[in-house]
């Protein structure tokens, strides 16, 4: 890459940012639906063409960071040691990031992270543009699953139960947080809470997939 085409992407990464920084301040002050594209895009001072170069809807000036995460699970079974199986990675995941309180969990009590899951899992819209994503991270998933010659229905069933799982733990742990609980408190709960989740599919996941094999 040049001099040149590095400034180039650069410049469009950092109005990407603002565009987005721009949209969420103004949903969290108004709420999604009192505000319009056009008014994004005018106190971004871009026009609304530009805009939808960046973002093909409105609900991805919201949800668009999920798609940095859209390969995260695919990648930690891509990547998990020898000898373990898809769920067992995926669970050590999951607490891992819990310790860390990663918003990602639900456990996270964060002003902005707070307000940020307020918005989305109250707005009908957003949360329907986000089964896309979801369906994404399940896809990616079970292409990963499928290149350790587990069986294309496996494969999807699988992707379909770990997805669902963490997104569910996710939502459980918000509740938590928005009923009064600090992240710290709520802590103990919400591993509880995996563990006892992944053990189910444990049961009946870890007879079906393969187990990492090294190398």
């Amino acid at each position: 890459m040049d001099n040149t085409t590095g400034l180039r992407e650069n410049k469009k990464l950092r109005t990407r940012h603002r565009l987005a920084a721009t949209a969420l301040e103004l949903f969290l002050e108004r709420g999604f639906d009192a505000v319009s594209v056009a008014d994004v895009a005018a106190a971004a001072e871009v026009s609304k063409p530009t805009l939808f170069r960046y973002f093909p809807s409105k609900e991805d000036l919201v949800l668009d960071r999920f798609a940095d995460h859209q390969d995260e699970v695919a990648r930690i079974v891509r990547d998990r040691p020898a000898g373990q199986g898809p769920v067992g990675a995926v669970h050590a995941h999951f607490l891992e990031a819990l310790g860390r309180r990663d918003p990602i969990t639900g456990l996270c009590d964060h002003p902005d992270v707070l307000a940020f899951q307020r918005l989305l899992y109250s707005t009908a819209s957003l949360e329907s543009r986000l089964a896309l994503y979801t369906a994404r991270e399940v896809e990616l998933l079970a292409a990963a699953l499928e290149a350790e010659s587990a069986p294309p229905l496996t494969a999807r069933l699988a992707a379909l139960h770990l997805v669902a799982v963490r997104h569910e733990l996710g939502r459980e742990n918000f509740r938590r947080i928005e009923a009064g609980r600090s992240a710290d408190d709520a802590y103990p709960a919400a591993v509880a809470d995996a563990d006892a989740a992944f053990v189910m599919l444990s049961g009946g996941l870890d007879r079906a997939l393969p187990v990492a094999t090294g190398g």
